[in-house]
């Protein structure tokens, strides 16, 4: 029987103050936990583009780039933007390879994963092709983008704010145009925080690879660390 530490449960019909205090929703669709893979991944996606000139969340940005500087007969400078699709690719495959393997273990794992990623790219910054960084970088972003789907049962993303800020703007309508079901206010302003904090992680991203790049890449580290240990948190509480 899955463990109530990971699992996917709805919680469509749920009260705010029954979301909050359930002890059946998942951690890694918690708030903080939401949050806190917000400002990772603005702050990633910072680093990448200084230290790298490409986005490590945002394929859509890269794969336009390819094809502007493609068609304008700079392939030189197109394929620069082909190995973080790829290996984004590659990252979404692997998580679904865990999703599949380790099930509700999945987000701990793979949170595991990033983390060691992150500390081996940081350490050989300076000491590795800058393709390796960026392949290794993407490939994180993916793993994070495609395991943490969703943040108190509403369907969500860590790496890009498209979506979240219509689903913040829909809600908000929702509520302001007349009687709104109960929850549609408080989810309103989970996705507002989402992209308030991911712009503020690109923010803090950016002043820290400027500031200090060999030791930039601590920062998300920390914060997957606490993503980690609240998944784990779970699952400890399940098994005692």
């Amino acid at each position: 029987m899955a463990t109530p530490g990971c699992q996917r449960t709805s919680v469509s019909d749920m009260s705010p103050l029954d979301i909050a205090a359930s002890p059946s929703l998942p951690r890694d669709e918690t708030v903080l936990v939401a949050l806190l893979l917000a400002f990772a991944g603005g702050y990633i996606d910072a680093y990448t583009w200084i230290i790298h000139g490409v986005m490590a969340n945002a394929q859509t940005a890269n794969l336009v780039f390819l094809w502007v500087y493609g068609m304008t007969g700079d392939w030189a400078r197109a394929v620069h933007f082909a190995p973080p699709i790829l290996a984004f690719a590659v990252g979404i495959v692997i998580a679904a390879w865990l999703r599949r393997a380790s099930g509700d273990r999945a987000s701990a794992i793979s949170t595991l994963i990033e983390i060691l990623l992150l500390i081996a790219i940081g350490i050989l910054h300076n000491r590795t092709p800058e393709v390796a960084g960026t392949l290794g970088i993407s490939c994180v972003a993916a793993m994070q983008a495609a395991i943490f789907t969703k943040v108190e049962g509403a369907t969500y993303s860590t790496v890009m704010i498209t979506g979240n800020m219509r689903q913040a703007i829909e809600n908000i309508f929702v509520v302001a145009s007349g009687p709104a079901p109960s929850g549609v206010l408080r989810r309103s302003g989970i996705f507002t925080a989402v992209c308030l904090t991911f712009g503020f992680g690109a923010a803090i991203g950016a002043f820290a690879t400027k500031a200090i790049p060999d030791l930039a890449l601590g920062i998300p580290v920390i914060c997957l660390l606490v993503v980690l240990l609240c998944c784990e948190a779970g699952d400890f509480e399940v098994r005692a």
